[in-house]
């Protein structure tokens, strides 16, 4: 992916040399810790559903920023700025309103937001309310060496596909479904949220078109990156690497060749309609 030396967003909030808060008190347990694990491998933050029964001390120390940590930071900024110019084209042409681009917080260690506690077991996650989506820098290396997920592009896939869903909150979708989960079964709400998650997919397939088409910022192997990034979140394959039983009824992503096909049909169309994941009976 061709990004060095272009313009980076201004829309950045960066946490990473602020001190940290450091909890006191426990979050209820192994159970706890496997949910917050669960977060980091799918991208989502999951502090929300632990009881952290705790209270944030603030922390004295600061963070160390490695030049690693600084590369990563100015990769985030170019690819969040590609999207702030793609999503204005689309939300021109398509929806015939601006749009309002999304704040990124970049944090090292853990954070607190509206949603709940930020850490690098949460992985990357929108805050609906906040209208912000937060990314340790950390996680493009678990992405790297823990999920076999190499390249740029597949670290811009997953930039993408959190600012999709900063998308799916400006068209009004996260708020109707919220209100619908609240109403369902858990069987019923992990499945509507494979909808949202496959949705967003699509939406990073679309921001990939206009990166493309916009700025030729994509190179021999790029599409692959991305493709290789969304088959190994998939929920069928974290299960099976973490040595598990594959049971559909708990997937909230949805699999990884759906994951791969909806991204690959929002990157083919460019349009916002082929990605109503929510009418159709074949995900």
């Amino acid at each position: 992916m061709k990004w060095q030396g272009r313009r980076g967003s201004s829309n950045i909030e960066d946490r990473r040399r602020r001190g940290g808060t450091r909890k006191v008190g426990g979050i209820g347990g192994i159970a706890g810790v496997l949910i917050l694990l669960a977060g980091l491998y799918f991208g989502v933050d999951t502090s929300q559903f632990v009881d952290l029964g705790s209270s944030d001390v603030q922390s004295s120390q600061s963070t160390e920023v490695t030049p690693a940590d600084e590369r990563a930071a100015q990769f985030v900024s170019v690819t969040l700025a590609d999207t702030e110019e793609v999503w204005a084209d689309v939300f021109a042409r398509q929806v015939g309103e601006p749009y309002q681009a999304p704040t990124l917080v970049l944090f090292k260690g853990q954070t607190r937001s509206a949603c709940g506690g930020a850490s690098a077991a949460t992985g990357p996650f929108y805050c609906p309310p906040e209208r912000k989506a937060f990314l340790d820098t950390e996680f493009f290396t678990t992405l790297e060496n823990r999920l076999g997920a190499r390249g740029d592009f597949a670290a811009a896939y997953v930039v993408a596909h959190e600012v999709a869903h900063h998308v799916q909150n400006e068209l009004g979708i996260l708020g109707q479904v919220n209100q619908l989960r609240a109403q369902m079964s858990e069987a019923d709400s992990n499945a509507m949220s494979v909808r949202v998650e496959l949705q967003a997919d699509c939406f990073a397939g679309i921001w990939a078109r206009g990166a493309q088409q916009k700025f030729g910022s994509l190179e021999q192997g790029d599409v692959a990156e991305a493709m290789n990034a969304a088959a190994q979140i998939g929920d069928d394959t974290l299960q099976r690497n973490a040595g598990q039983r594959v049971q559909p009824h708990t997937f909230t992503h949805g699999t990884s060749e759906q994951r791969q096909r909806w991204f690959r049909r929002g990157l083919e169309s460019g349009n916002l309609a082929d990605c109503d994941t929510f009418s159709t009976n074949r995900l």
